[in-house]
């Protein structure tokens, strides 16, 4: 495979049968995910195991950390921009948009004093998020706001972000003695 275009319809194909199985599916139930992280003993830096792969998360020097990886923020705007990128080739697959390239390019800022006395009104998450969508296609202009559309409509972290969730947790209190136990 040499272009982006041949990717789209490969990508198309696999799209159409993946709807197909799924509309015809008597007991289809929703995705579930998850992922697992582990702060490591002296370094702080946070393995993050999602299915078979590891992700290494850390903090800059100037954090107590040894810049092994992205901290969390950064990652979240990697994420957006993952999930920005195959959305978008996911709805030029469907609807035949030929896309010679593909970037995006996401931005935010979260202030180091954030909610802290005299700063309670600067949110403490990243915030000022921004996205560009740099693609390089034969189609009109039209054909790509309409997409573009699709896209917004379509990416579930761009939505995730865009509307409230209700997030819910809990904290496990382990004794020092009974996880040494259980990892023995």
């Amino acid at each position: 495979m040499s272009t982006l275009n041949e990717y789209l319809l490969q990508k198309r194909e696999a799209s159409i049968a993946r709807r197909e199985k799924a509309q015809n599916d008597p007991n289809l139930q929703p995705n579930r995910f998850g992922a697992k992280v582990r702060a490591k003993g002296r370094s702080g830096v946070r393995e993050i195991r999602i299915r078979d792969f590891q992700i290494i998360s850390d903090s800059p020097a100037d954090f107590a950390g040894y810049d092994l990886g992205p901290s969390s923020p950064e990652l979240q705007l990697g994420v957006l921009g993952s999930c920005l990128t195959h959305i978008t080739l996911i709805q030029a697959a469907e609807r035949g948009v030929k896309l010679e390239s593909l970037e995006v390019e996401v931005t935010g800022q979260q202030h180091p004093l954030a909610g802290r006395p005299g700063y309670e009104d600067i949110p403490i998450y990243p915030h000022n998020i921004e996205y560009k969508l740099t693609i390089v296609s034969p189609e009109p202009q039209e054909t790509i706001d309409r997409l573009h559309e699709a896209v917004e409509k379509a990416c579930p972290v761009l939505n995730l972000l865009a509307n409230p969730q209700i997030i819910t947790g809990e904290v496990i209190l382990t004794a020092p003695e009974a996880k040494q136990a259980q990892e023995a």
